[in-house]
């Protein structure tokens, strides 16, 4: 998923270079929510795996 988010925002970079401004903004938009939504699943996961390290397994 945070491939997905680099590469909208590079769309996103390109779409502005080229004077895209409609496109640049919603690449931008879709990158923001993608890196939103890795974040929070990274910390998730992170948490989920602190708390099985407490187990003897």
């Amino acid at each position: 998923m945070l491939r997905w988010a680099i590469i909208a925002l590079v769309v996103a970079l390109i779409a502005g270079v080229l004077g895209f401004g409609g496109i640049a903004g919603a690449a931008v938009g879709i990158a923001k929510i993608l890196f939103y939504i890795f974040i929070v699943l990274f910390l998730i996961m992170l948490v989920m795996n602190f708390m099985g390290r407490g187990r003897g397994v």
